[in-house]
Order: C-alpha cells, then sequence, then structure tokens
C-alpha cells in the first residue's frame, strides 16, 4: 500500500471540519490559561461557537456534495461520514448546553471539563471517516481517552471514582481484543482498507480476527454480552457525560459497524446475519427485563439503552440498503428522545438532589414543563405514535420483515411492551403520586433550551418525516447494491414516505 502525507489544497478541504475544530480546541485552551477567572460559562459558550462553525461546515460539504478519500482510502468523506459528524456534533452541542449548570456541583473544576468533551468528538468524528483497521484502532483510542478522565471527574465521589477504574479497566481490555483482532486479520488478507477484504477467503484465523474487532466495538455500543461496563459507570458519572456516553460514541461505533459488515465482509452476509440477531435479541431481552427492577433513573435508562441498541442491530441484521437506512433514521430519532430525557435528568437533579425514581413523584405538579417533556421523550423511546420513536421502530422492523428475519420481529415487538411498562412507571409516579414537596422547580434556561430542541425533533421527525428519511437514504447511498430494487415500504407514500 502506497501512503503518502503530501496533500493537495483541494485534500487539506476535506479535512477543514477537523482543521477547524481543532484550531477552536487550541483556542479554549489558550483563553482557559490566559483568564483564569473567566466564568464558565462563557468558555462553554465559546467552545459551543466552535462546535457551531464545524457543524455549518458539515452541513456545507452535505449540500454542496463535497466527497473524497486521503492517505490511501484510509479517511474517507461520504454522506454517510456527514451524517455521522453531525451527529456527533449536534449532540456535544446539546450535552454542553446542558453542562453549564451542572458544572457547579464539581467541587474540583477546570476548563479542560470542556476541551475533554470537544475532543472525544473530534475523535469520534475521525472514527465515522476511518476506513480502515488501522484508523479504527486509532481513533477509537483517541475518542476514548477524553472519557476516562471525565467518567470520574467527581474526584470526591466514590461512585465516579469506581465507574472511573471500571471504564478504564474495560475499555484497555476492549483495546485489547481490537488490536488483536486486527493484527488476526491483517495477518490472513495482508489488507487494512476494508474495501480491499472484498475478495478475502473465509479462514478461522479471519473468522476470529473479525469477531474480536466486533467484540470490541460492540462494548462502544454497549451491547450484551460486552455491557457490563454500562450501569455502574452511566450511575456513577457526571449526569452530562452520562448523558454524551449514551450516544455520540455508539453513532461513531455504528459509522464503523456499517462499513465493516456491508463493505469488508458484504460476501459472508449468511454468517454475521445470526451473530447480529442474537446480539440483537440479547440485548432487547436482557436491557427490557433488567430495566424494570431499577429505582434509579441513571441505571433505568442505562438498561433501556442495552435495549435500544439490540433495536439498532435490527437494522444491521437485515444486512441491506433498507436496513442501513433504517438505522441512520433510528439513531436519529434516539438522539433526542434520549438527551431530552437525560436533560430532564440533570434539571430534577439540580433542583432536588436525587436521582431516584421515587423522588420523580408529582412532578407534574411541581413542573408540568418537565414532567410533559418526559412523558414524550419515554414514549418516543417506547414507540408510541405519532411520535420519532414510532417511525423509527416501524422502519427497522418494516426492513427486517423484507429479510424474513420474523423470529427478531417478534422478539422486538415483544420488548416494546416490556419497555412500555418500566416507562408508564415513571409516568405514574410523575402524574399519579403525591409530591414529597409540593414546591415548584426551576429549570435554567440552558437546559430548557436542549429541552426544546428534543422536544422539536421528536415531534416533529414523528409527524413529518420525509426531509429526514430522505437524509439518511442519500446517506447511505453506497450500499444501493445491497437492495432489493422491487422493495419498498407496504403504506402510502404521503404516510410514510421511505426511501431505499
Amino acid at each position: 500500500m502506497n501512503f503518502s502525507l503530501t496533500m493537495s489544497p483541494s485534500d487539506l478541504l476535506l479535512l477543514l471540519p477537523e482543521i477547524l475544530l481543532t484550531s477552536w480546541l487550541c483556542l479554549v485552551l489558550i483563553v482557559d490559561f490566559s483568564f483564569p477567572r473567566l466564568p464558565n460559562e462563557q468558555l462553554a459558550y465559546l467552545s459551543i461557537a466552535g462546535l457551531v462553525a464545524t457543524l455549518g461546515c458539515l452541513a456545507w460539504f452535505d449540500i454542496a456534495g463535497i466527497t473524497g478519500t486521503l492517505f490511501a482510502n484510509m479517511f474517507v468523506l461520504d454522506r454517510m461520514a456527514l451524517f455521522f459528524k453531525m451527529f456527533i456534533v449536534g449532540s456535544t452541542i446539546l450535552i454542553i448546553l446542558a453542562s453549564i449548570d451542572y458544572i457547579h456541583r464539581f467541587k474540583f473544576f477546570r476548563g479542560e471539563y470542556y476541551f475533554l468533551i470537544v475532543m472525544s468528538a473530534l475523535g469520534m468524528m475521525f472514527m465515522a471517516s476511518a476506513n480502515d483497521l488501522l484508523s479504527v484502532f486509532v481513533t477509537l483510542e483517541f475518542s476514548t481517552f477524553g472519557f476516562y478522565v471525565l467518567v470520574a471527574y467527581l474526584r470526591e465521589d466514590m461512585a465516579s471514582n469506581e465507574a472511573g477504574i471500571k471504564f478504564f479497566i474495560l475499555g484497555v481490555f476492549a483495546a485489547g481484543l481490537l488490536a488483536y483482532g486486527i493484527s488476526l486479520v491483517y495477518g490472513e488478507t495482508g489488507k487494512l482498507v476494508f474495501s480491499d477484504m472484498k475478495a478475502a477467503q473465509a479462514t478461522p484465523g479471519l473468522a476470529i480476527g473479525f469477531l474480536l474487532i466486533f467484540g470490541a466495538l460492540g462494548f462502544k455500543i454497549g451491547a450484551v454480552p460486552f455491557h457490563s461496563w454500562i450501569p455502574d459507570t452511566y450511575h456513577g458519572s457526571p449526569t452530562p457525560v452520562t448523558a454524551f456516553l449514551s450516544i455520540a460514541p455508539k453513532g461513531a461505533a455504528f459509522a464503523i459497524l456499517l462499513r465493516m459488515f456491508f463493505v469488508a465482509l458484504a460476501t459472508f452476509k449468511p454468517i454475521w446475519v445470526l451473530l447480529l440477531v442474537a446480539a440483537s435479541i440479547l440485548s432487547m431481552t436482557y436491557g427490557n427485563i433488567v430495566a424494570i427492577a431499577q429505582k434509579n433513573m441513571k441505571r433505568l435508562l442505562a438498561y433501556s439503552g442495552i435495549a435500544q441498541i439490540g433495536n439498532v442491530l435490527i437494522g444491521l441484521a437485515a444486512g441491506t440498503k433498507m436496513g442501513s437506512d433504517a438505522m441512520l433514521f433510528y439513531l436519529l430519532t434516539y438522539l433526542f428522545a434520549n438527551l431530552g430525557a437525560w436533560a430532564i435528568i440533570i434539571a430534577v437533579s439540580e433542583a432536588i438532589g436525587s436521582e431516584e425514581i421515587d423522588d420523580y413523584s408529582g412532578l407534574g405538579r411541581r413542573s408540568p414543563f418537565l414532567a410533559f417533556s418526559m412523558l414524550i421523550f419515554l414514549l418516543s423511546l417506547a414507540g408510541v405514535p405519532p411520535l420519532a420513536g414510532f417511525i423509527g421502530k416501524l422502519y427497522i422492523f418494516v426492513a427486517a420483515m423484507k429479510e424474513g428475519l420474523y423470529t427478531l420481529i417478534t422478539v422486538g415487538l415483544i420488548n416494546i411492551v416490556i419497555s412500555m411498562y418500566y416507562y408508564l412507571i415513571v409516568v405514574k409516579k410523575m402524574y399519579i403520586s403525591e409530591p414529597h414537596d409540593p414546591s415548584p422547580l426551576k429549570v435554567s434556561n440552558p437546559i430548557k433550551a436542549v429541552v426544546y430542541v428534543c422536544l422539536a425533533g421528536t415531534l416533529v421527525i414523528g409527524i413529518y418525516p420525509q426531509p429526514f428519511t430522505d437524509w439518511v437514504v442519500s446517506a447511505v447511498l453506497m450500499f444501493s447494491h445491497l437492495a432489493d430494487p422491487t422493495a419498498s415500504l407496504p403504506v402510502p407514500p404521503a404516510i410514510i414516505p421511505f426511501g431505499g
């Protein structure tokens, strides 16, 4: 493989979003060190300004159709990479907004908090463009370094320290699995770029190598049986960090999984479909059943997130263009509902100092806005129409139905019913149970902004999904060869106009 660092101005253009965000990271550090008395809020808004500029640059790339490859196809900028980069940057903006008031509870705070969040986002942006196993390893570890510090940021909190240690140990173990898997794959094929592996012959070493890589990425997305770090890490971490962990790394990991299964392993589809079906069933079932017994909101959403990953894996298991469309669309719906729910947890925790479900009793009287918003987000996560989560689940199930994955669909439908049970427990607490303290709750403006954005996304996507389905369909046109040319959704286009 010929590799050269010589780049033309047009090549540098492909790296413009990353260059812009890297430069802004340096600016944030300089400002923080130069003006130590600068209010934390101003540093947060400075970080958001850089992320907004990066998001605008990515949107311009997407509209203008700017694509290309660098470094002997190790770095690829295509519509799918742009989708995931906008997904990551958008979620990072919302997380920083949600952090503005939360950080006041930190006994130890430095401006590096925002630096670490943005640095992790930058690493995940590179993950979205990783097109070979070497860049997958480097970018994945780059994005994870910041989280090692962020998870354990509450230095005087034993739960945060425990979460940090557990996350670090299991993260290093996953990195070892990834490195060993890459070495096996390279040893069997002599290739690192995904597209160069299409003609690889099936061997035991190759199968073991890709299984190890899937295990490492399964750690990132929190799929069963690679989920053991999630409950304690989510519970002990600062809540904004937990919210960030619950969505952005999963999007970046799924970008890699799509390229690995749909490109490098396209010829082995009958084999890896069985693996993904098993992972999906285990994740959905385990996550939903264990969530029933939870008494803490953070742990409930932790297990709910495991179950939601099982839903996303249904689209990946379909192994078709429609399946990839459904995956991206479902992740988009999950972004708004999930982050909105986490924002409300932050708001309630700030007001009453508790994250227990019992303490949400009477929330409908104390803060009708927060209670109504949480109701919308939970119902969307459960897949209730006409919210975004319903359209996402329908898209996923139709894609699976086209491939005859009826067992997977049946298990998925059963798990929707199970999830409704524990989501409605929270709703019962908010609207039926008597409040422990009838005093109204105050909500800060940054949290309100996050909740409003997430409410808008959840409602608009659910009522009028057309622009968003068109976006995800165009984002994965590279997988058109996997589609059934006769495939179409069995619903009138005027109701749910899906493409792909």
